[in-house]
């Protein structure tokens, strides 16, 4: 095919399918490099990964990596996580944004390009995955209502923290009920007066069969919920008020919590902090 015809194929996916602004999807990536290796890690994510893996990708839309100092990783529960073993591995997530109804689209191309990274020697090897999933969305939960910053605004506005939060329902039916005690009593209370702006939350969907191998298949798909906090403090400045003691109502356990600071792009800040 010539380089005139893919540039034609381009013009006509333009023309067709949604290309709203909500994040309807997620990609959201907690990894754990290895130790020894966490300056060639944050670097190769940093300098190539981020982009050529994920935001020249189409319908990626907004991406954000964070980080846990091991401060931070100390903040941690429950210890024995279902998410994290221990539950101080993953010091870096990257959450990503995917336009409503663009999932099957962008994953074709994302399954595409990795593997092409890979044949191309561009992927970083010393890294353990330890919860990786794309994600739908499911509700979001403003503080202020219609002020300030919408969900599709939250990897670029600049919070000064993200709080992870995994929660299992007891059982697939259970998961409506959790999501309806979340959405219209939890975390209304939670967010009232605090400093979180707003929480999203997502359900995670399977990887495809031609996923790359390192990434292992989703767990609790049909059980499972994501919720991410944003806040405008730091999360050490508002976790024992805010944050110890989240619970699941009795509708299911929860699975992990854990605070994260957005990286400086560009810099090894925070790396020397990891361990």
């Amino acid at each position: 095919m010539s380089e005139e015809t893919h540039s034609e194929t381009y013009a006509e996916l333009a023309a067709v399918g949604p290309y709203g602004v909500r994040p309807g999807h997620a990609l959201i990536t907690m990894v754990e490099p290895h130790p020894g290796h966490e300056y060639a890690y944050n670097r190769w994510y940093e300098d190539d990964h981020y982009y050529a893996g994920a935001m020249a990708m189409p319908w990626m839309y907004a991406g954000r990596r964070w980080v846990a100092t091991r401060e931070l990783q100390e903040l941690r529960y429950p210890e024995k996580s279902a998410v994290a073993q221990p539950v101080t591995a993953g010091a870096y997530i990257s959450t990503y944004w995917i336009t409503e109804g663009r999932y099957a689209d962008h994953m074709k191309w994302t399954v595409g390009i990795n593997k092409r990274l890979n044949r191309d020697a561009r992927v970083h090897q010393a890294r353990t995955h330890v919860f990786t999933s794309f994600q739908d969305h499911e509700v979001t939960v403003y503080r202020d209502g219609a002020a300030g910053p919408r969900d599709f605004h939250a990897l670029d506005h600049p919070y000064r923290g993200l709080v992870l939060q995994v929660i299992d329902a007891e059982n697939e039916g259970k998961r409506a009920e959790l999501l309806e005690w979340l959405r219209s009593r939890e975390l209304p209370r939670r967010v009232a007066g605090s400093p979180a702006a707003m929480v999203t939350v997502f359900r995670p969907t399977p990887l495809p069969g031609d996923r790359m191998t390192y990434v292992k298949q989703v767990e609790g798909v049909d059980t499972r919920l994501t919720l991410l906090w944003f806040l405008e403090a730091d999360p050490r400045e508002c976790w024992e008020e805010h944050f110890t003691g989240l619970d699941a109502g009795g509708l299911g356990r929860i699975e992990l919590v854990a605070p994260f600071i957005p990286t400086v792009p560009g810099t090894d800040r925070y790396v020397d902090e990891l361990r």
